[in-house]
This record gives C-alpha cells, sequence and structure tokens, in this order.
C-alpha cells in the first residue's frame, strides 16, 4: 500500500499531445495506437514537484486486492521519452485511462514520473499487468515500474511532504535503489540485471540524479561518514544519500534515521540494505560466496492462483546454495559485528563503572576535605568574630579609659594651678609677715635708739638719719611693692 505527497512548485497545467514531435525512433516502429482511441475527455497536465513515496510499514507492498486501486504511479519514466512516446508506450490501454499527470524534477534530467488514473479497477489491473516490467524500448535498459497508489496530496511545504505520516516509512524514487530492495517492500517482483556498477542501465538511468547508484558505481573511491569523517562501514541512505557510519562505530547511520525516519541504508561494502524499522536486511541481492557475483534471491508467485508463469518465480533456481552460503555470512558477520559490539558495550560499561566508582572516591573525598576546610573556616572564622568582639570591647574600654585620662588630666591641672596660687599666695604672706617683722624690729630698734638718745638729746641735735642696707633685692622689691600697696 503506497501513498504520494507531491512538494509542488507550480501550478497544475495542460499540455497538449497534438503538435508534440517524437524524438524517439522506437515509437514508430510499433504498432501505434489510432488517435481516436484517446478518450476526449482524457486530461493530460503537467507540473514541477519533489515526490515522496510512502508505503505501509506493517503491510507487504506486493499487490493485492486490499492494496489495489484505479491509481498507478509509475516510478521512472526516461526523459528522451516524450509525453507523446509515453501515451504510444500505453498501446491500447490508453483508452481507459482519464487522466495522465507529468510529474517532472528539475534536480532530475534523467527522468520524470506520471500519476495515471483509469476508469475502474478492472482497466487498473489490465494497464498494470500488460505494461508493469516491460521495457520503453527493446534497445534500451529502463524498464517500467508501476506501483498502485491510494492517495496522491500535493502541498507547497517541503516539511509537509518530507514527514512520514503515521505507520508508513518512506521509500526512494530512484529505480535501481528500488530494484535493490526485496518484493514485499519495494512492490517491485523481478528485475533484468543485478545492476552491478558494469551495468550500463545504471549508467543511464543515474545520470545526475541519485547519489547512491553514483556511489555504487564507484567501488574504489573511499568513502567515509558525513559527521565524523570515518572510512569503515560505511552506509547510505536510500532515500536522500546521506552517508554515515554503522552502529558498532559511531552510529551516525542510525541517528540519521531516527531524526529523519529514513529507514533504508545500504551497506557500500556488501550492497546489503538494513531496515531501521523492521530491524532485519531487505535486499534483493547478495553476493555469492562461490564467484562473488550478485545473484537474485527467491521470490514467492505474486499470483494468488499460484504460478502464474508472469513474474519469473520458482522453487529452486539452482543458485540455492550460493544464496544459502552468501546469507550464512551474512548472518556470521552481522553476529560476529554483534558480539564484537556487545563485548565492546560491556567494556565501556565496566570502565565506566570504574570510573564511576573512581569518580564518586574522589568526590567523597573532595566532599571530605570541603567539609573540613569548611569547618576549620567556621571555626577561624568564629574566633575572628570573637577577636573582634574583643578588640571593639577594648577599644570601647580605651576611648573611656581616655575620655577619663583627659578629665583627671583637667582635674589635675586645676589641682596644680591651685597649688600654685596657694603656694604664691604663701610666699607673698611670708614675705609680707618678714617684712612686717623688720618694720617691727627696725621700729623696737629705732625706739630703743631713741629711748637711748632721748637720754642724751644734745646727741641727735646735729644727728644724720641713714638708711638700713637691703640684704634681698627681691624681697626689697616685694616689700617696696608691698609698701606702696600699703600706701595706696
Amino acid at each position: 500500500m503506497f501513498i504520494l505527497r507531491v512538494h509542488s512548485v507550480d501550478l497544475e497545467r495542460p499540455i497538449s499531445i497534438e503538435d508534440e514531435d517524437t524524438g524517439f525512433t522506437y515509437a514508430s516502429k510499433r504498432a501505434q495506437p489510432p488517435l481516436k482511441l484517446i478518450q476526449p475527455s482524457l486530461k493530460i497536465t503537467e507540473r514541477k514537484g519533489l515526490i515522496h513515496l510512502y508505503r505501509n510499514s506493517s503491510h507487504s507492498s506486493l499487490p493485492n486486492p486490499s492494496s489495489r486501486s484505479t491509481t498507478l504511479f509509475i516510478v521512472a519514466v526516461p526523459n528522451y521519452l516524450s509525453s507523446l512516446d509515453f501515451i504510444r508506450f500505453c498501446d491500447s490501454r490508453i483508452a481507459s485511462v482519464s487522466e495522465i499527470l507529468f510529474i517532472r524534477n528539475d534536480g532530475m534530467e534523467d527522468r520524470y514520473s506520471v500519476l495515471v488514473t483509469l476508469s475502474d479497477q478492472s482497466a487498473a489491473d489490465g494497464f498494470h499487468n500488460n505494461l508493469n516490467g516491460q521495457k520503453f524500448a527493446p534497445s534500451e535498459a529502463e524498464v517500467c515500474h508501476i506501483l498502485y497508489v491510494m492517495s496522491v496530496e500535493h502541498t507547497e511545504f517541503d516539511e509537509v511532504a518530507a514527514e512520514a505520516p503515521a505507520g508508513f516509512t518512506e521509500l526512494p524514487t530512484c529505480p535501481i535503489c528500488l530494484e535493490r530492495l526485496d518484493p514485499d517492500t519495494s512492490g517491485i517482483v523481478s528485475t533484468l540485471c543485478d545492476h552491478s556498477f558494469q551495468c550500463s542501465c545504471t549508467s543511464k538511468w543515474t545520470y545526475l540524479s541519485c547519489q547512491v547508484c553514483r556511489l555504487c558505481q564507484q567501488p574504489d573511491e573511499i568513502l567515509s561518514c558525513s559527521i565524523c569523517g570515518k572510512t569503515e562501514n560505511v552506509w547510505a541512505c536510500l532515500v536522500c544519500g546521506f552517508l554515515g557510519c554503522g552502529r558498532y562505530k559511531e552510529g551516525h547511520s542510525i541517528r540519521h534515521w531516527k531524526e529523519t525516519h529514513h529507514c533504508y541504508s545500504l551497506d557500500l561494502r556488501t550492497q546489503q540494505i538494513w531496515d531501521y524499522v523492521g530491524d532485519s536486511y531487505v535486499h534483493r541481492l547478495n553476493h555469492s560466496r562461490i564467484d562473488g557475483k550478485s545473484v537474485e534471491m527467491n521470490t514467492r508467485c505474486l499470483s494468488h492462483k499460484g504460478d502464474c508463469g508472469l513474474c519469473e518465480c520458482s522453487e529452486d533456481t539452482g543458485i540455492s546454495g550460493a544464496i544459502f552460503n552468501s546469507k550464512v555470512d551474512s548472518i556470521v558477520s552481522e553476529y560476529n559485528d554483534l558480539l564484537a559490539s556487545q563485548l565492546k558495550g560491556q567494556r565501556q560499561y565496566y570502565e565506566s563503572l570504574i570510573v564511576e566508582a573512581r569518580s564518586k572516591k574522589e568526590s567523597s573525598i573532595a566532599e571530605a576535605v570541603e567539609q573540613i576546610v569548611v569547618n576549620k573556616m567556621q571555626e577561624l572564622q568564629n574566633e575572628i568574630e570573637k577577636c573582634e568582639e574583643e578588640k571593639s570591647c577594648i577599644t570601647e574600654v580605651n576611648r573611656k579609659l581616655i575620655k577619663e585620662q583627659d578629665t583627671w588630666r583637667k582635674k589635675a591641672k586645676e589641682i596644680e594651678e591651685r597649688e600654685a596660687a596657694l603656694l604664691g599666695s604663701k610666699d607673698e604672706m611670708i614675705v609680707d609677715l618678714e617684712e612686717q617683722i623688720r618694720d617691727i624690729t627696725i621700729f623696737i630698734e629705732a625706739k630703743k635708739t631713741l629711748k637711748k638718745m632721748s637720754l642724751d638729746s644734745d646727741g641727735i641735735r646735729e644727728g644724720t638719719v641713714l638708711p638700713v642696707p637691703i640684704k634681698d633685692e627681691p624681697v626689697s622689691s616685694v616689700r617696696r611693692q608691698k609698701k606702696s600697696n600699703r600706701r595706696k
């Protein structure tokens, strides 16, 4: 069961085939149907866009009654066939066709795709059975591949077209890459060759179009992962051509699948295709262990009635042993890679345990050291705070002492001044008393002298009064000052 989503870059426009010249000589050699077989209501249009092909991942892609429809999708038509040549290729079946849409992609110069809508289911089955698997020309390699399409969606947004619907996976639109897949996946029953890099059909189909096929045509080229650059175990995405290393290296291929949902990846070394959704190989061709050539896997007949004689299926093709050996080699290689991956994973797991234990030990030691340092810093901080408190107390006491010292200094100075004043008044009193005593002494002596002299009055008459000499000048000066004060 297939559906199409087309990222359209322009509008659908009608085309006319009456004036179109054929550039294909094969069309003139074939019995051409008369133009009157074409229904007057036949609608022939063309548009440009990018096709995204999706299949239901839970069902087989082989035709069955539940998956058939009246809309057929021709995967690839070589570009040397014009629109008129394609209609002539349809032969008499064109009479049952009601609509033809040619879809062209600017990035694919070698081919285009066609959507054909028929009038009923029987006409669609006849168109499919007669033209599917037929060469477009006897002398050419391209084969017509037709798929039943359940629905077609046109959108202007690439993000919408590239998003896979629920339960669907995207398939490549390259016919060679589709033929590489098994019939259950691609819906293509049989192929005419193994499409190795020596085949001319591959070089024709893949001119400038499919990156995967171009890579397969260059077996001697050393390819590397687009992300990490590793050159071993490189896989190519069948849908977009992304190159990534396998899951046993850095796993960039499986990461690409998880990001884009492109689940089909080609091993460029063995040409085997892995389905990440189904977790199995889905390639049609295996390399023989005997001669190294690609051999086709046996597939069951598509007919519901048994052997149809058309699909070239058989129970024994004579190469079962080579296919079996190839399968065994693939399984052994897969399990060897799986074992190496598991051993590597276990080694990394136990190394991670060791690293984790070391990190835990180092972290516990670091935490213990940090706790000790924190405790020590807390103790030092407490001591510093205590010292700061003591310092503030001492500073306050010192301030008070300085204040009291200034007070006592003032008091001491006042006492000294009072003492000095008392001593000065005392000295003055002593000097004054001494002067008074002196005055008294002089007075007494003068009185005695006068008393003596009164007895001898004649001796005084012609006497002379002499001053008493002053022994100490300061005292005399103080005395004179006192006398002057007293006079005042």
